[in-house]
């Protein structure tokens, strides 16, 4: 008979609790919130190219601007204190009930720099960051936990040394509070599919640490046409298809098969993957290239995976957690746990974007995320399920579960 583990015991007591008392108090943990540090911001302001901090002036009105690609819309985007003001994102949680906040550099991350700048960068950061995390005040009701923590950056930009990421990897490690990395879908220049990245994942493997798979550059914009849409096309599908591609490069290039211990997370519910695996499933089969490649049917590979909840509705987040449960059913020769899919998705706000009109509101893509969590059809409506997705999950994935109530 195996042991129980520490962590174990905590989420087992956790849930019998949650089980038997609608009222018991669990954590709110966002997975998806980011921040543009000063050293970061200043090293836009200082640029004269996208991306960039600019000054924008509309008649006598001027604010800085983030532009994050060419030819962006409107300008770039309106920017201020909420993205990088620490004191700005805890009130933010504060008013949002929002207890734990894993922090991430937004993107387009050191994706512009060159390889000896990217490193340097990337080195200063990470330790801004885990400042960042390690002064924030104690989670309130949980005081054996923080209230910030993070996801560190790798110097991934073309021409850099695999060993020099490695090192990274290895400074992570070192510095506590930070309990993952966030990383854009180009790798070193070629995608996540490249076999130059093996390592890498090896190494994020053994650290344990968390991937959070995080989309920048969308799709071609001509796809968009050429009526002025502001920023809808891009966000609403550009970002979401390009996560759905570079995944399913991922998977297609037998990643999951190699590093079966990664851990995944994917940004705005894993975009189209879970709506288009079966199809993806059917493709596979019928294509004598990639027939054979891979140890399982493709749709296995997404009980593997964390998805986000950044998605705005409860029926879209009842069907990613419906497909995450069957993927076991997809495992060559059986013999594998049945993965419940609400034990796969966490709450997440996409904090600073998407603002609210009036400064004194609450944010609505945040209470529309915690109405969609909260709205789930089926096993999912259970308090159980909604205590996992709002939180545990995330604690039990960053290895931090057993520190809830130290």
């Amino acid at each position: 008979m195996n042991p129980v583990k520490p962590g174990q015991r905590v989420m087992t007591e956790l849930l019998k609790s949650i089980t038997s008392m609608a009222d018991t108090r669990y954590p709110i943990v966002d997975v998806h919130t980011h921040v543009y540090l000063p050293r970061y911001a200043a090293e836009l302001r200082a640029r004269t190219s996208a991306p960039r901090i600019l000054n924008w002036t509309n008649g006598v009105k001027t604010e800085e601007r983030l532009l994050i690609l060419d030819g962006e819309p409107s300008g770039g985007r309106p920017i201020g204190p909420h993205y990088w003001d620490r004191d700005e994102k805890l009130e933010f949680m504060r008013k949002h009930g929002i207890n734990i906040s894993f922090v991430s550099s937004a993107n387009p991350w050191l994706d512009f720099l060159p390889a000896d700048r990217a490193q340097t960068l990337a080195h200063e950061l990470n330790n801004n960051l885990e400042e960042y995390c390690a002064t924030s005040p104690p989670a309130e009701g949980f005081s054996g936990l923080k209230t910030l923590y993070g996801f560190g950056l790798l110097p991934l930009v073309p021409d850099v040394e695999v060993s020099t990421i490695i090192q990274t990897i290895e400074h992570l490690k070192s510095l506590p509070h930070i309990r993952g990395v966030i990383m854009g879908t180009k790798g070193i220049g070629k995608g996540l599919d490249d076999n130059a990245l093996d390592p890498v994942w090896d190494a994020i493997q053994a650290a344990r640490l968390v991937v959070f798979i995080h989309p920048h550059y969308g799709v071609d914009s001509t796809a968009f046409g050429e009526n002025d849409n502001g920023h809808v096309l891009p966000l609403a599908l550009g970002f979401p298809f390009e996560t759905t591609i570079a995944v399913t490069r991922l998977i297609l290039s037998g990643v999951l098969d190699r590093f079966p211990e990664l851990r995944l997370l994917l940004a705005h519910s894993g975009g189209a993957l879970p709506q288009l695996s079966s199809r993806l499933a059917s493709c596979i089969q019928h294509d004598p290239i990639v027939a054979n490649r891979l140890k399982h049917d493709a749709r296995y590979y997404l009980g593997q995976l964390y998805f986000d909840a950044v998605a705005y509705g409860s029926e879209e987040l009842t069907f990613v957690s419906r497909t995450i449960s069957r993927a076991s059913t997809f495992k060559n020769g059986g013999g594998t746990v049945p993965v419940t899919g609400s034990t796969r998705l966490l709450f997440g706000t996409d904090h600073p974007f998407f603002p609210p009109l009036e400064a004194s509101q609450k944010w609505p893509s945040v209470e529309s995320n915690l109405a969609a969590i909260r709205g789930m059809a089926g096993g999912d409506s259970k308090p159980v399920h909604q205590a996992n997705i709002l939180g545990l999950n995330a604690l039990r994935l960053f290895d931090l579960l057993n520190q809830v109530y130290t």
